[in-house]
């Protein structure tokens, strides 16, 4: 076997922890994936003999890569998209962030929402030594500081999860019987029932790829709604980025993901994604189980 082989073989053996720990710092999978391959890249262009510790050296470099995402422009104007199935019995209470980090691989509707609110630095302190236990002096390495000052960021970061409280979150029950009544209020073209479940100020905001539109009013977005009929016939609840949302699937491609701001009984904020590229990206298809290199 190569050297190359044996290289290529010791990186899958590492690729579920790197995928891992990259899942919990970007809070997707798709860039989740991104950062692993550009770890792999990364590793191929380098001496491997210059590496005393393999493992901990890929750690750094995918922290570091998922490091320069978050600190992207487009990940302080966008909130997450990433597609999760709707539970069938929906949790009615999340129990402390951490402590749900660490019940599986998946990343936690109650961690994604904690984690946003943490700086770029905080996030891969907390996440890889608070949930992976990696060492401080690794954890100083992947944010080239000092140990000290790792151990200050994981402390803070630490007191911000435990203190966290997200009071917009609605109750997952409650979310899922309105999500219903707004699919059957669109499809029907009832437009006194979405009126009845939207906010006097509501936005919604679609991204459609070449351009973009917003529709200001409850009146404007329910009258929207009824036009969008068959799209809520085929669509199906889904949780995007944490948030109650639905995924309209026509032709066995998903053809819009849509995500849902509630307060209350009402939605005060509706926010469309249309975009052919980042829905192909996004790989909504395999989610919600259609056929191979559908909504890809």
């Amino acid at each position: 076997m190569t050297d190359q082989r044996i290289l290529a073989n010791r990186f899958e053996t590492a690729r579920p922890r790197l995928r891992a720990i990259a899942t919990r710092l970007l809070s997707s999978s798709a860039d989740a994936d991104d950062a692993v391959q550009e770890a792999w890249l990364r590793l191929s262009r380098t001496d491997v003999s210059t590496i005393e510790n393999l493992d901990a050296w890929l750690t750094t470099v995918v922290s570091r890569v998922s490091l320069d995402i978050l600190r992207a422009p487009r990940r302080a104007r966008e909130r997450s998209w990433e597609v999760e199935p709707w539970p069938i019995e929906p949790q009615s209470a999340i129990g402390d962030p951490a402590l749900e980090a660490e019940r599986g691989d998946r990343v936690t509707t109650a961690l994604v929402v904690v984690l946003d609110t943490l700086t770029a630095a905080e996030r891969v302190a907390f996440v890889l030594h608070d949930v992976f236990g990696r060492p401080f002096d690794e954890v100083a390495d992947a944010l080239d500081r000092s140990p000290d000052a790792a151990r200050q960021l994981a402390s803070r970061a630490r007191r911000r999860v435990r203190d966290a409280t997200d009071p917009a979150r609605p109750d997952p029950r409650r979310a899922r019987r309105l999500i219903d009544a707004w699919l059957i209020a669109a499809e029907s073209g009832d437009v006194s029932a979405l009126l009845a479940l939207l906010d006097d100020g509501a936005v919604l905001r679609a991204d459609y790829g070449t351009s973009t539109q917003t529709v200001s009013g409850a009146d404007a977005i329910a009258a929207q709604a009824v036009l969008s009929g068959r799209l809520a016939a085929h669509s199906t609840p889904v949780l995007i980025g944490g948030r109650p949302g639905v995924a309209a699937v026509l032709g066995g491609r998903v053809s819009s993901i849509m995500a849902f701001d509630i307060t209350g009984d009402r939605i005060t904020a509706l926010q469309v994604l249309a975009d052919p590229a980042r829905l192909d990206h996004l790989g909504i298809g395999a989610v919600l189980g259609l056929e191979p290199g559908a909504g890809r």
